[in-house]
């Protein structure tokens, strides 16, 4: 594991279903980022905002917004992350690989989070608790398993908005067989589109989710109105894991850098070595 870890987040507005501005408007911002970075972190739906138009405006892993993360990530030498809509073919259909029936051929629609990196390869997390609130639920499909990345040594879970409600699904499992008696993972991120009205639990559940595991906590939000006058404040934060808050911006576009430190990590860790009490459990899809 390495002594340090830095990532970047970007906190900006973002142009209402709008791909070709969003993807030319965040090139623009990586591009004038001079200072070493080794993650960049993009809000939720980031080429389109929070948007119910899967049908109209979901790409495939093959399409424009994966093919631009990918040049990004190679050109800049960085692992960069962030939320799309996907389109996929739907479990079962004849596109799918692993298809038994082939019966149909109908699409489905997911919140997905690409974590690319600099070789153009790339993992996946399909967001788990769909906001029905905003009829999510209606349009896309929930995902069911987690992906924990690995950057020289520090283990990375990627999470996105609303999920940050939900905190068995987050929690470390150290006394798994996989964990091997150690933490699952060091830095949990938040990608995110949430809104004003309820921005003070944003920021209280990241602080939160920080302490419980343990571990760093970045959440990145956007800022402005959506399309549907909804707004963001952004407040972006990057917590310790004694839940100490090392960044926050309110109402301003931002691109942030924050190294994150593993001799405070485990010497909190080992100091507090709260994370050995925890229950064991497992999560039943």
């Amino acid at each position: 594991m390495n002594d340090s870890l830095t990532i970047t987040g970007i906190q900006t507005d973002l142009s209402w279903e709008n791909k070709a501005a969003n993807l030319a408007m965040f090139e623009k911002k990586i591009n004038s980022i001079s200072q070493p970075t080794e993650i960049i972190i993009l809000p939720e739906m980031f080429s389109t905002g929070f948007s119910m138009k899967p049908e109209l405006l979901a790409e495939a892993v093959e399409g424009e917004t994966v093919e631009w993360m990918k040049r990004m990530a190679v050109e800049k030498k960085i692992i960069l992350t962030g939320s799309f809509m996907c389109l996929s073919p739907r479990e079962g259909s004849a596109e799918d690989p692993d298809s038994r029936s082939g019966q149909t051929d109908e699409a489905s629609y997911t919140n997905r989070l690409i974590w690319m990196l600099p070789n153009g390869q790339f993992g996946y997390y399909d967001k788990r608790h769909l906001f029905a609130y905003a009829e999510e639920d209606k349009h896309y499909t929930p995902g069911n398993k987690r992906f924990i990345a690995s950057v020289n040594g520090w283990k990375i879970l990627p999470l996105i908005c609303y999920d940050l409600r939900f905190p068995v699904w987050s929690r470390q499992s150290p006394s798994l067989e996989e964990g091997k008696g150690k933490p699952e993972y060091d830095l949990l991120i938040y990608v995110a589109n949430w809104p004003e009205k309820r921005v003070q639990a944003w920021k209280t559940l990241l602080q939160a989710r920080a302490i419980e595991n343990q571990c760093y906590v970045a959440g990145v939000n956007r800022v402005g109105k959506d399309g549907n006058d909804i707004n963001h404040t952004g407040e972006s934060m990057v917590v310790d894991p004694m839940g100490d808050i090392l960044y926050s911006k309110k109402n301003e576009e931002d691109v942030f850098t924050v190294k994150l430190d593993k001799d405070h990590l485990e010497a909190v860790r080992k100091k507090l070595p709260f994370w050995k009490d925890a229950d064991e459990f497992r999560i039943i899809n």
